[in-house]
């Protein structure tokens, strides 16, 4: 019998346990609000109260014999094409650590784990928890641009030659880019070896449900598949799920894996949204995702008309490119303005009330999402147009000195984890070349670290991240957040 879409499983039953007026001797303590402060509920509201109550002796009973979230997330696996899912309230990056620790955590390969670097952070702390080692895929560099693309189907097989021995491999697609990997020629490089391959799908979430979008890993052999539905979807902030197809990676052991890192209180709200989603994206996400991709388009075409900047497109694609391109995130070069994408983001903040997702040395970055319409789409368009005629004018706020290619591939010296939880001592940035790296250094947004723990620092990586610190990058992770000092391993 074919799956019933119409339904939402926990949603459904969220709503019966408000219907059947149910009441519960148990955390939260709040009491559905009851006992909430005025003051909170003015600016929160009632109903994200009405909605937090307990999984289990909650909208279940004390063994979730009624298995509400299992059947949600059965419907879930239909509608991506997985085998199994797996439903996180942790986000994608508790999802991200136990997808590394199931294929290559204690007691499988020693061989470590093959990895792009333009990795997000969260894998940094999964190889750090998990004792994992670091088998870096040489990336896709855009040495004029400073960008890098997502690994190609031969690097990621150069990889492999190099280190024959690894559990598997990670990629990232899409990119917070917007850019896509050749994920069906990276599976078969990694099914080639028996090995399996995990894709950090963290802004894919909505590339199922329409033919426009770039492919997603559940529909070309990938292995196991995160995706944050926060991100492009419909769910809260801290919505995940975990996708498993075939059986290169134990489903049960990787569940297993995720219950070790899990609170063991998940919040229902974010349970029944992702629900929610699901059946929306089923029922209509392909002509909503069609009027998005339509507004997109023209929204794309109106920026570029915008004296100084320039839509990046045909730049991302190609050879030493990248696969594919979700044109969802328009990403806008504003270097012929004179003036840095931090700067440009901090005045549209100010001065139009507007947030973008992503800013850096020279771009910015809009992701419109299935919830944006002409009213939002005028609002970016008026504020990038009155930033493209004030822009010129506010100079830089310091050169960022940009690291070569291969200057910016730092030598894995020890593993991760070893650096982080061994002796360590902090240095001045002066005398920091040459030491080994004992924190992640991340500039932020996007969550890509320049640095891992284990690799020895050069002077052009450290200039990067000081001078970028001064022109406007965020290091949030550092020890020493001026980074006048950097945590080493101790000599």
């Amino acid at each position: 019998m074919a799956p019933d879409h119409s339904r939402a499983p926990f949603l459904e039953v969220l709503d019966d346990y408000h219907r059947l007026d149910r009441y519960g001797f148990t955390p939260p303590g709040h009491r559905q609000g009851r006992g909430a402060d005025d003051r909170v509920v003015r600016v929160l509201g009632e109903q994200p109260f009405r909605a937090d109550v307990l999984a289990s002796s909650g909208v279940d009973d004390r063994q979730s014999s009624a298995g509400f979230l299992s059947a949600a997330e059965d419907l879930m696996a239909d509608a991506v094409g997985a085998d199994s899912v797996f439903f996180s309230t942790c986000g994608s990056s508790l999802s991200v650590k136990a997808a590394m620790m199931a294929v290559a955590g204690s007691g499988g390969t020693d061989g470590g784990l093959l990895l792009s670097r333009d990795a997000h952070k969260s894998v940094v702390a999964g190889l750090i928890f998990g004792g994992i080692e670091p088998r870096w895929i040489t990336p896709q560099w855009d040495a004029e641009r400073h960008l890098s693309h997502p690994p190609s189907p031969e690097q990621v097989e150069q990889a492999w030659q190099r280190h024959p021995d690894a559990a598997g491999a990670l990629v990232v697609s899409p990119s917070p880019y917007g850019t896509c990997a050749d994920i069906r020629g990276i599976a078969e490089v990694c099914h080639r070896r028996g090995r399996p391959l995990i894709v950090d799908e963290a802004w894919g979430a909505h590339l199922p449900f329409h033919d426009d979008l770039p492919t997603w890993a559940m529909n070309v052999d990938a292995d196991v598949c995160v995706t944050s539905v926060h991100k492009m979807g419909a769910g809260f902030e801290q919505g995940s799920i975990l996708q498993t197809r075939g059986d290169r990676v134990d489903a049960d052991h990787l569940s297993q894996c995720a219950d070790l890192l899990m609170t063991t209180s998940p919040n229902v709200l974010v349970y029944a949204a992702l629900d929610g989603w699901r059946r929306q994206m089923v029922e209509r996400g392909a002509d909503i995702l069609g009027r998005t991709l339509h507004l997109a388009k023209d929204t794309r075409s109106a920026i570029a008309d915008l004296s100084g900047f320039t839509v990046m497109e045909n730049e991302l694609l190609g050879h030493q490119a990248s696969h594919d391109l979700d044109r969802l995130q328009i990403l806008v070069d504003v270097s012929d303005t004179g003036t840095t994408g931090y700067r440009c983001a901090d005045w549209l903040r100010e001065h139009h009330r507007i947030d973008v997702g992503m800013s850096d040395h020279r771009r910015i970055l809009a992701t419109m999402s299935m919830a944006d319409d002409e009213t939002t789409a005028t609002r970016l368009l008026d504020g990038l147009t009155e930033l493209a005629g004030v822009a010129h004018t506010f100079g830089g706020q310091g050169s960022v000195h940009l690291p070569s290619p291969g200057e910016v591939q730092l030598e894995t010296v020890t593993s991760p984890r070893e650096a982080f939880f061994g002796a360590t001592e902090m240095v001045p940035a002066e005398q920091a070349a040459g030491r080994i790296a004992a924190e992640q250094l991340t500039p932020y947004p996007p969550g890509i670290p320049a640095v891992v723990p284990g690799e020895r620092l050069n002077d052009p990586v450290i200039e990067y991240l000081r001078t970028g610190l001064t022109a406007g990058m965020a290091v949030p992770d550092a020890a020493d957040g001026s980074l006048d000092h950097l945590r080493v391993v101790a000599t």
